[in-house]
């Protein structure tokens, strides 16, 4: 499914192709947790679909 999210520190707008069903979207909208509704996703595409940030490394620089 495409997912588009926009970054709200760059208000880039991103697409994604997420592995996501209409079922596991709507158990999240119904409030289950984001990696229980999304257990198949990376915590990046989690985090894509949650916040729409595409790169949160280049954004706030990779682990030190």
């Amino acid at each position: 499914m495409q997912i588009t999210r926009t970054n709200p520190f760059t208000n880039t707008v991103n697409t994604r192709e997420l592995d996501i069903t209409p079922e596991q979207v709507a158990a999240y909208e119904a409030g289950a947790l984001l990696q229980n509704a999304f257990p198949n996703l990376s915590a990046d595409d989690r985090e894509f679909y949650k916040t729409g940030i595409d790169n949160w490394d280049e954004m706030f620089g990779g682990e030190e």
